[in-house]
């Protein structure tokens, strides 16, 4: 099975990741965690380029193609092996993030990304979205690290990502799972994952 997290900035997903991994684990379940961008050694190079701030590109579409890049690389030497191997691979971000920093935040076509997700030969079984207001979600952001080339944008980006996360959820409500974090525990966000994957 192939579970993916998402959500804007400072959602939790890399605690929550971590989280139903031990729970799995504890069934049983050989589990996989991985990451986008950066699960594979060419990944870590991509993700370098993509997230530092201070180098800007050229192209509106080399952040685009680099995200596809790892993502290509990412599917063949990771999440398909290991799928084909019998085990769980969670995953912090992965096509939907495409679609809500790249569509919903950037503004590139629908087509352009529709053209791109076509070559890539795998979609999860469910996707946990985590969402919180942006304005929490950055504060949390800046107290965790600092700031990568995203978490610089303005407020309206990511609004603009968050408001693209929610519709991409109620077009596809039997994958996508929408959890609220506001004001809500590690520990009963947790609970409310392992209840959405029971069934």
């Amino acid at each position: 099975m192939f579970m993916t997290f998402e959500g804007i900035e400072g959602s939790g997903k890399t605690t929550q990741i971590q989280l139903l991994a031990r729970f799995l684990r504890s069934k049983g379940r050989e589990v996989v965690t991985t990451k986008e961008p950066g699960g594979t050694l060419l990944g870590h190079a991509i993700r370098q380029w993509l997230l530092t701030p201070t180098e800007p590109f050229s192209s509106q579409y080399s952040e685009l193609l680099l995200f596809y890049v790892d993502r290509l690389e990412h599917v063949a030497k990771v999440v398909q092996p290991a799928l084909e191997a019998g085990k769980v691979v969670l995953c912090d971000r992965f096509i939907d993030s495409t679609i809500a920093y790249q569509k919903g935040g950037r503004g590139m076509p629908e087509t352009l990304i529709d053209t791109l997700t076509w070559v890539v030969p795998l979609r999860p079984n469910l996707t946990f979205l985590l969402d919180l207001s942006v304005e929490e979600g950055l504060k949390r952001a800046k107290n965790r690290a600092e700031l990568d080339r995203f978490e610089h944008e303005s407020l309206a980006f990511h609004t603009r990502v968050r408001n693209t996360y929610l519709d991409q959820a109620q077009k596809e409500p039997d994958r996508i799972k929408l959890i609220s974090v506001e004001n809500r525990s590690i520990e009963e966000v947790a609970e409310k994952i392992q209840t959405l994957l029971k069934p």
